[in-house]
């Protein structure tokens, strides 16, 4: 039995709440149970030096935990002056994933910078942030093409969402929570599009091995998840 009661195959509530922001192009608060990450889409008419005079644009990310985010108060790592690895990993998986689905051509010499903040963890932060991000990145092209920018249906080839697997006391299970990610045998993360493309697998074992079966096993369980997660974010954003 799971910690919370789910069957294996069951994720927690998942819900998306835009326009958190009054000031941003895009913005969504996501919870995936008592995970909380607050998504933001920022909007600049400019882009990278090395990609000037490309006609490309560029969509990146940023993410980071606030202070009580956690059981225990965690230092600011602006506090520390530098990022942290697993911050910089997280960040640039994100980034990654958003840029997955969408034409940079399209959206033509401009930058949109996701930015990714844990207001409460509970087990799966980048797999919400990435979920979340993307109705933020849709609301801030949705906010351009209102004033004649770009064309969303030019710039969005597909959705894309992210979820957690792992093996919990010899079961696969979806969407893990911290009790389960804690002592889970095996933990793994699948980004995909809505089309069931792979966008990425992060996948470790914290103990024995697992096999070529479990692996298909959690894979068929993630494709249940994000079917249902891009149903939601289509819902949100109709």
């Amino acid at each position: 039995m799971r910690p919370s009661k789910r069957q294996p195959e069951e994720m927690r509530a998942v819900s998306f709440e835009r326009g958190i922001s009054k000031h941003a192009e895009g913005s969504c608060l996501v919870k995936f149970g008592d995970t909380q990450v607050l998504c933001t889409a920022s909007l600049e008419e400019k882009v990278p030096s090395w990609l000037r005079n490309s006609g490309k644009g560029w969509v990146t990310a940023e993410y980071g935990m606030l202070p009580r985010s956690t059981g225990d108060r965690m230092r600011r790592e602006a506090s520390s002056g530098k990022q942290g690895g697993r911050t910089l990993e997280i960040q640039r998986l994100i980034g990654r994933s958003l840029r997955s689905v969408v034409d940079l051509k399209a959206l033509g010499e401009m930058q949109i910078t996701v930015d990714c903040d844990v207001l409460q963890a509970d087990g799966g932060t980048r797999t919400a942030a990435i979920t979340g991000g993307f109705v933020a990145l849709h609301d801030c092209l949705s906010w351009m093409q209102a004033r004649h920018m770009i064309s969303v249906e030019r710039v969005l080839k597909d959705h894309v969402a992210a979820i957690s697997c792992g093996i919990y006391e010899d079961t696969p299970v979806l969407d893990l929570d911290y009790a389960e990610d804690s002592a889970a045998a095996t933990d793994a993360n699948f980004v995909m599009t809505g089309k069931c493309g792979i966008v990425e697998v992060q996948g470790t074992a914290e103990g024995e091995p697992f096999s070529e079966e479990q692996f298909q096993a959690l894979l068929a369980l993630a494709k249940t998840g994000i079917a249902r997660l891009v149903e939601l974010q289509k819902m949100a954003v109709s």
